[in-house]
């Protein structure tokens, strides 16, 4: 009996005592949500990030990972100690050295582990906190912008919850980097999870715009301090993590776009492509009739604006003003097509009436000084305070500055006091010119080489009203955020980005597809797709071309569609070229954006040829009709095909083989002696007439009057000169078409026969040319003809 009383007691002091452990102080703390098990120690370290189905610590435990790191002063510290109120769910984040307490609501859920600030203070010694990083040892696969890192067997990510909290260490003070992404970036050990909040409630100078525009003074934004910033923390296998990302977003509340009800990235329109052209209301039914027999879904403006910012619309395309755009959208939905229109973000041109005739009092500046004198409406040298950001040259586009509601153009400023702005132009874009007196404001104006002013953040949220009303006026349910980089003229980084974004999003009331400029983590779970490489740098094979396939990695490991970027359909495109570019779409299972302006639809002979071609590549790639080997050989760049239609939903893949590169280079001969040179051919193909690249290649100097002799009987004259680093095509036809240095049309001509069918078998080339300087560059020839041949069909329902 007295033994048993004993025992009670003991359990009792046991009770209590735990009790007070769990609500002051552990020696650790474990949560549990899903697959995962994140553990942290009495000082606040992370010491485990486990997942139950392998039973793994994925946690890299031999260096320090507080679960967050506070930035004060510009100095970072781990924490010191922890305490987890348990009837709370509170952690409490203790930082011996700075004061600084900060408290930490953590929810485990079905799927992932919610950690939110509730409180951090004393707020004045906070400029940021950092989440992490969380160092661990998952480094095969780094998803850098959404915060995912794979192994082959499970995933481990963080995801941020709200647009305070962006993915990253906080690598600057202005909130922004020119990288991709850095939510999950490599390390000696695997890989580090990481993502931040800024103290904004307070008045800042940073470096803006990626560190261009210096000691920018950024005001502060009332009430936005590191309270609230949130993630999510989350493992699971990985063919579940799309999945997985997809149940943190409904449940956190976080933009989850649909398309007819179905999550955009699991929609029949995630990674398709489109046509990119200038329409308007007299044009809109040939350019739909374009589209459509291409196959594509959407029709997007390339700029149907007379000015970005009030977004007002060109009167020559669009006579009718929004009734008139909103009648091209009804037609192009009744067509099955969506409709866009392009836009450089929150770019203002100068003639927009947020500039003239009354500049808005919300335009961004990068820095400001004050009159020292009065000055008359005609003055034309003003005294300022002080040179900063006035004599600043890098970015210095339109040398604009605004006094009252005078905007006023200048030419320099003198290098001693007193600070002269020079031969001023007054009542610049057209504004009035009027007298100021000394202590005003002198702003210099934030610009860019595209002739163009900015926006501070709260006239940022103006314009994307403007752009969302637009949009539910019109219908217009297409928009690439180009330029997104503008939002930095703010100086709130890439906060600004993904408040735009977001504003956008939140306003615009029907399904809509958005793409971007930039990548960015919140923004993640916004866009529809991220198409870049641009067309304008050379022809298909030339226009960055390496750079749109280093995409393809990006894209997988951040699960983003497959996009090739923008082509340039020309007057002067031709079949072989497009089915280049198909080919390395349907390789990479890649859509891509069709710039085809009406006139060259228009002017191009093969235009249907082409859009037919488009059309079925792009239903044999949307069908799944490529196997995973035929894939491989369709990413080859060197590798050549063509798709010819058998019936509805079958094909048949031609492949073109190409000879070895022949090559003739200038050489000394004896008076009289032939000048030409001789190539065995060994065809080994099918009868066909003959096809071939002629690329002359070195530094400089060119050649002329080139001549080709096929088995000693069929002549080919090429009466054209060639600089260095050109070419020519010949497709079997009597069409030559010509190249510049960079791979684009150049112009064309016609043989005076068409080149000889050639069958299998050893033929003989003679070649022959002038080369009218002492530099001799050389004339490198490969044929190509088509040879192996496969039946391909539609693998999945369209």
């Amino acid at each position: 009996m007295i033994l048993s009383k004993l025992n009670i007691i003991r359990n009792v002091i046991l009770f209590v005592g735990l009790i007070c452990l769990s609500q002051n102080s552990f020696a650790q703390v474990s949560f549990t949500s899903g697959e995962l098990k994140m553990t942290l120690n009495k000082q606040g370290s992370v010491t485990e990030l486990s997942n139950s189905s392998t039973g793994k610590n994925y946690s890299y435990t031999d260096t320090l990972s507080s679960l967050i790191t506070l930035v004060s002063k510009d100095i970072r510290y781990q924490a010191n100690s922890m305490k987890y109120d348990q009837a709370q769910k509170k952690i409490t984040l203790g930082f011996k050295e700075t004061g600084v307490s900060i408290d930490v609501r953590a929810t485990s859920k079905a799927t992932h582990l919610v950690l939110e600030i509730i409180r951090a203070v004393p707020e004045s010694k906070i400029d940021a906190i950092i989440w992490g990083p969380f160092p661990n040892t998952i480094g095969k696969t780094i998803g850098e912008i959404i915060g995912v890192v794979r192994d082959g067997e499970v995933s481990l990510g963080i995801q941020v919850l709200n647009i305070k909290t962006l993915g990253g260490d906080y690598p600057s003070k202005e909130g922004s980097t020119w990288a991709r992404g850095i939510a999950a970036v490599p390390s000696k050990w695997g890989s580090k999870l990481q993502a931040y909040s800024i103290n904004r409630d307070r008045e800042r100078l940073v470096d803006a715009w990626g560190g261009l525009f210096k000691d920018m003074p950024v005001k502060a934004l009332k009430g936005e301090t590191v309270v609230g910033s949130k993630i999510a923390v989350f493992s699971c296998k990985e063919a579940q993590t799309f999945d997985r990302l997809e149940q943190i977003e409904i449940a956190e509340n976080l933009p989850h776009p649909t398309i007819k009800g179905v999550w955009f990235k699991k929609s029949n329109l995630y990674g398709k492509s489109y046509m990119i052209s200038s329409y308007g209301e007299k044009d809109i039914d040939e350019m739909i009739g374009y589209t459509k027999r291409a196959g594509l879904v959407s029709l997007y403006h390339e700029g149907p604006f007379k000015s970005w910012g009030n977004f007002v619309l060109n009167q020559e395309q669009f006579p009718n003003g929004k009734e008139g755009l909103k009648n091209c959208v009804d037609k192009a939905h009744a067509a099955g097509l969506y409709l866009g229109m392009h836009t450089l973000t929150n770019f203002i041109n100068t003639n927009d009436p947020y500039i003239t005739p009354v500049p808005d009092n919300r335009l961004s500046v990068t820095g400001i000084s004050t009159l020292n004198r009065n000055i008359d409406a005609d003055q034309n040298t003003i005294e300022v305070m002080s040179p900063e950001y006035f004599n600043d040259e890098k970015g210095n586009n339109l040398h604009t500055v605004k006094i009252g509601s005078e905007l006023i153009r200048y030419k320099s400023v003198s290098s001693t006091a007193p600070y002269l702005l020079l031969d001023c132009q007054r009542g610049s874009f057209g504004t009035t010119k009027s007298a100021h007196q000394a202590g005003d404001q002198v702003g210099k104006l934030f610009d860019h080489s595209y002739n163009v002013f900015f926006p501070n953040l709260d006239m940022q949220r103006d314009i994307a009203k403007n752009i969302a009303g637009l949009m539910n006026e019109t219908g217009v349910d297409h928009l690439d955020l180009d330029g997104h980089e503008g939002a930095l003229a703010s100086g709130q980084g890439d906060y600004a980005l993904e408040l735009f974004a977001k504003d956008v999003y939140d306003q615009v009331k029907h399904d809509f597809i958005i793409g971007t400029s930039l990548s960015k983590t919140f923004y993640w779970h916004i866009g529809s797709y991220y198409n870049w490489g641009e067309p304008w740098y050379g022809g298909f094979k030339e226009s960055m071309q390496q750079y749109r396939i280093d995409n393809q990695g990006l894209f997988d490991r951040n699960y983003m569609p497959h996009m090739l970027g923008w082509y340039l359909l020309a007057e002067n495109t031709t079949l072989p070229e497009m089915e280049w570019m198909l080919s390395r779409a349907a390789g990479y299972n890649a859509g891509f954006a069709m710039v085809a302006r009406p006139a060259a639809l228009r002017k191009n002979s093969q235009t249907d040829q082409l859009l037919d071609a488009i059309r079925e590549w792009e239903l044999a790639r949307n069908g799944n009709a490529f196997s995973k080997a035929q894939q491989e050989e369709l990413k080859n760049p060197k590798n050549e095909f063509h798709l010819e239609k058998r019936e509805e939903g079958k094909w048949t893949l031609h492949q073109y083989a190409m000879s070895p590169v022949f090559t003739r280079e200038k050489f000394e001969r004896q008076p009289g002696e032939p000048t030409h040179t001789t190539w065995n051919l060994q065809y080994k193909w099918k009868e066909q007439p003959l096809q071939f690249r002629m690329q002359i290649t070195g530094e400089k100097g060119s050649v002329k009057n080139i001549k080709m002799l096929i088995d000693n009987y069929k002549e080919l004259l090429f009466p054209v000169e060639l600089a260095a680093g050109e070419s020519l095509v010949s497709d079997g036809t009597e069409l030559i078409r010509l190249y510049d240095k960079n791979g684009k049309p150049k112009s064309s001509f016609k043989l005076q026969t068409n080149p000889p069918k050639v069958s299998a078998g050893a033929h003989v080339i003679l070649i022959d040319s002038e080369y009218p300087e002492d530099d001799s560059p050389k004339i490198e020839v490969q044929f190509k003809g088509l040879d192996k041949m496969e039946e391909i069909e539609v693998s999945k329902k369209l």
